[in-house]
């Protein structure tokens, strides 16, 4: 989730609609601008235990943040404690258990967002020794109750863990127990946005399919395959979801910006502190009739907050994030951006993925989202296929899109190689999940402290 840090001087209030669309258009970059961020958590353990260690206590979360100092990073600080360290490579945050969180830069190719995210499990792994921490990549924790973990000094996350109850059953889940890999990208254009928004939306049950990777719940197999995926469906319908909008005719930054209107607030950030205004309206903020702060309005940034307060999955902000994937391991948290890149980069790329999906209706989409989580790529697709057989042609496209790029490294080799994991994943037909599932009942014997051998 976003870090923010206080800003300085007089900001705008917004008085107009063109501003609520402006972060938007502002996003608009010429192909050559195009950039990829990418973002990644990990579940932090004491070597000790395996139990999740406090923000405060002697080798906790602080100690893991300004250990990084060593590596260049800054400390970034709310109500006076370090909730975030800033760098070159990005931003390293907390999630509100504690998940540790590589918010990447925004880099040109997938080799240099690979290197950044090399380059950051290597610190976390030096720290790690240094203060007896180990760091594991999965979708969510798996065998810790909600009661067994901490929660981080931030103030969003007081509020979102007040709220989270009064709007679905597993919001604390999805809060204090995920981790998720996802990626950022760019557009040229409204309409270029539109047809990356249609593609990628349509087709993020695959990404959630492929890297499924949460199958175990307290200790035991949950009956899923992606149980973080599962979450999101009853985390709260406000703010989550495959947004049937995007798919109608007439879909833009002005449908977009109706949207984000009707999702009910959470905050408003002021002189450095978050002031509770969960459940109320951003339309009534507009007429200065928000309860939280009675006849002000909004500032820009107010707006820009809001904007990441809603969790469908594929937002828009001034770039569209991809957030159907569950977290894991190096290879993986590569081959993500790799996957995206090559469909929604590449405009061939972009129309051969859409010719698969465009004539899907509107409630085949929703069955889809809804089989995912449990059945991974055995989730049937309109036709009578499976996902599996969908992730055989896409895969090809992508690689087509990724080739055609022609981002090359040191060595001469363009980014498809970041594809591998994901094709072996479709040649044995056993996504991650599968595979632990397969560990636990076989040579683990149902021990899941064996788990913590899947570690970074």
């Amino acid at each position: 989730m976003s870090t923010r840090k206080a800003s300085e001087g007089e900001e705008p209030r917004i008085e107009s609609r063109d501003q609520l669309v402006a972060p938007m258009q502002d996003g608009e970059k010429p192909r050559d601008r195009w950039r990829i961020g990418t973002e990644h958590e990990k579940l932090v353990y004491k070597l000790s235990d395996h139990s999740a260690p406090s923000y405060d206590e002697p080798g906790g979360i602080r100690d893991i943040l300004l250990e990084m100092q060593q590596f260049g990073w800054k400390p970034i600080e709310e109500g006076g404690k370090v909730i975030a360290m800033g760098g070159e490579d990005g931003t390293i945050s907390l999630e509100p258990a504690g998940q540790l969180e590589l918010s990447g830069a925004a880099v040109e190719n997938l080799h240099e967002t690979c290197a950044e995210t090399g380059r950051h499990l290597t610190q976390c792994k030096a720290v790690g020794e240094t203060l007896g921490v180990g760091f594991l990549g999965l979708g969510m924790w798996p065998d810790k109750t909600r009661a067994a973990l901490p929660i981080m000094p931030k103030g969003r996350y007081d509020i979102m863990l007040r709220h989270m109850p009064r709007v679905g059953n597993l919001g604390l889940d999805m809060m204090l127990r995920t981790c998720t890999i996802q990626t950022n990208l760019d557009y040229s254009s409204e309409e270029d946005m539109v047809a990356k928004f249609r593609a990628s939306l349509a087709l993020q049950p695959l990404a959630t399919g492929l890297f499924a990777n949460s199958p175990f719940t307290e200790g035991k197999p949950n009956g899923y395959l992606s149980y973080r995926s599962h979450i999101w469906s009853d985390t709260d319908p406000h703010r989550t979801g495959m947004l049937p909008f995007v798919f109608e005719d007439g879909f833009g930054y002005e449908r977009y910006v109706d949207y984000m209107l009707d999702v009910p607030m959470y905050f408003v950030f002021r002189e450095g502190k978050y002031i509770d205004a969960a459940g109320q309206s951003f339309r009534d903020f507009l007429r200065g009739e928000l309860p939280a702060l009675p006849g002000e309005l909004p500032l820009e940034s107010d707006w820009i907050d809001h904007l990441s307060t809603a969790f469908p999955e594929v937002r828009l902000k001034s770039f569209l994030e991809m957030r159907g994937a569950d977290g894991g391991p190096w290879n993986r948290i590569c081959a993500l951006p790799a996957l995206w890149v090559g469909l929604l980069y590449d405009r061939a790329a972009l129309d051969a993925a859409w010719d698969l999906v465009k004539d899907w209706t509107m409630e085949e989409r929703e069955a889809l989202r809804h089989a995912v989580p449990k059945l991974a790529l055995g989730a049937p697709i309109p036709g009578g296929k499976t996902l599996l057989s969908l992730a055989r042609e896409i895969l090809p496209i992508v690689r087509g899109g990724l080739s055609r790029r022609a981002r090359l490294n040191a060595s001469g080799d363009n980014e498809t190689g970041f594809l591998e994991p994901l094709e072996e994943i479709v040649e044995s037909g056993k996504v991650p999940a599968q595979r632990l599932l397969d560990k636990f009942h076989g040579e683990w014997a149902g021990d899941i402290a064996r788990v913590y051998e899947e570690s970074f």
